[in-house]
């Protein structure tokens, strides 16, 4: 049997992988594991639970809620509110334990459950290693201790928490976001509340789409993997630019007022220099994964700015920052992660922070983004061939040093396999789009014939 918590906590098609029964079986292990470790010690303890939009979370977060108050833990029930949301007011308001319920960017079936452990950081490996296992153990029939009387836990609806988490985005920003026109596109997901009314707090003049939810139209055709709609908005409204979620707010994209795609790495590079210019960019040092284009890394020593390239996964690029102190970092994706105010990627604040620096300089977003050159990027999966075999294999190996050879300075190549499918990954970047597919190709027959 599978481990279940992959990288970003427990996910799966809702009442099928994602049953209710598993919800409050691992909510009843979180506690008691928490418990164990001591993080409730002297004090009786509190959960931050949220959901997205999605029909699912209905019974899901019943199910997580009556765990935990099983469980002996006070419920704090915040409703659909950001991942970002429930990571920050299980910060603020000391609570012990977040519960996050969302599939993210997954199609509407799916869904998930993240844990957040004191002040609103992801839980360790360990941690969720040590849940799932006496998950397990309590499975086979084995008995929970339960609390009775007036030492279950008690729940109830947190309303504040909307307006909290508003105020904390508005009160980072450096300035105000007057005189802006902003499309916002919700993706019909947990920012389509939140989100135009912290810009619109924040003075700019809002625009909405995908901001709709109904329980079933969660990241349909909108959001950060559906940017047509939010490229036609910016048009036609005359907007200085858009931004668009995913389906739990913790990433942005962006689109300029021509409806150019703005992705990860270009917001990414806005915000470095612009804290860098301030001041405010700890050790003038930028965290991003080894999938960031190489036009950003350019950029980035151009502006004398240190890069640091982790593992692909916005948990790894936390846990560097971390470790370094460093302020910023992220994804091409479009996870942003701004490590004074958040502990976990979140796109509304990201796209209150690009929209602050456009305010700031009076200069439009494509300018801004204009600080790097974003490099032809070709990405081929390649399935059904043995990725065990990626690092070892002699014929792979000459193939990759010869195609570093000829793409020389302009040009990267990058080959892994993938950690959740049995495929390998081929991604190739250069001068212009024709050499990048011609590599790409090459190297993807290569992989099919060595490791087929």
């Amino acid at each position: 049997m599978g481990r279940l918590f992959g990288t970003d906590g427990v996910r799966g098609v809702a009442n099928e992988g994602l049953t209710a029964e598993l919800a409050l079986g691992l909510s009843v292990a979180a506690a008691h594991v928490l418990a164990e470790v001591g993080s409730f010690e002297g004090h009786r303890p509190v959960a931050v639970v949220g959901r997205d939009p999605r029909a699912s979370g209905e019974f899901l977060e019943a199910a997580v809620v009556a765990g935990l108050a099983g469980a002996g833990v006070d419920v704090l029930r915040v409703g659909v509110l950001p991942t970002p949301a429930v990571a920050y007011l299980t910060g603020s308001l000391g609570a012990d334990l977040g519960v996050m319920l969302s599939a993210s960017h997954n199609p509407m079936p799916d869904n998930g459950i993240k844990f957040f452990a004191q002040g609103g950081h992801k839980l360790a490996d360990e941690l969720e290693d040590r849940i799932e296992a006496l998950y397990r153990e309590h499975g086979t029939g084995q008995p929970w201790v339960r609390p009775t009387g007036a030492d279950v836990g008690r729940v109830r609806d947190y309303d504040e928490g909307f307006d909290n988490y508003v105020a904390h985005l508005i009160g980072v920003l450096p300035n105000r976001l007057d005189g802006l026109k902003i499309v916002i596109d919700g993706a019909n997901g947990a920012a389509s509340r939140v989100s135009p009314e912290a810009f619109a707090r924040a003075g700019a003049e809002v625009v909405t789409i995908g901001a709709d939810p109904d329980g079933l139209n969660i990241n349909d055709g909108c959001g950060s993997t559906h940017l047509d709609g939010l490229r036609a908005a910016v048009v036609e409204h005359e907007a200085d630019f858009g931004v668009a979620h995913d389906g739990d707010a913790d990433r942005c994209l962006a689109v300029d007022a021509r409806g150019g795609t703005v992705d990860g790495d270009q917001i990414l590079a806005v915000l470095a220099v612009g804290m860098r210019d301030a001041g405010r960019l700890r050790k003038d040092t930028v965290v991003a994964t080894v999938m960031s284009n190489l036009g950003f890394k350019l950029a980035m020593g151009r502006e004398g700015i240190e890069l640091l390239q982790t593992a692909v996964g916005d948990r790894y690029v936390l846990e560097e920052m971390k470790r370094g102190g460093y302020a910023l970092g992220g994804e091409q994706s479009g996870h942003v992660i701004a490590l004074d105010h958040a502990t976990t990627g979140d796109g509304t604040l990201t796209g209150l922070m690009l929209a602050a620096r456009v305010a700031e300089t009076g200069k439009p977003l494509a300018e801004l983004a204009n600080v790097m050159d974003r490099l032809p990027q070709v990405l081929i999966n390649v399935r059904d061939v043995d990725k065990s075999r990626v690092e070892t294999s002699g014929e792979l190996a000459a193939a990759v040093t010869e195609a570093e050879r000829e793409l020389g300075e302009t040009g990267r190549v990058l080959l892994r396999s993938s950690g959740t499918e049995p495929l390998v990954r081929v991604m190739v970047e250069a001068a212009d789009s024709e050499q990048a597919e011609s590599v790409a190709n090459r190297l993807a027959d290569v992989v099919k014939s060595s490791l087929g």
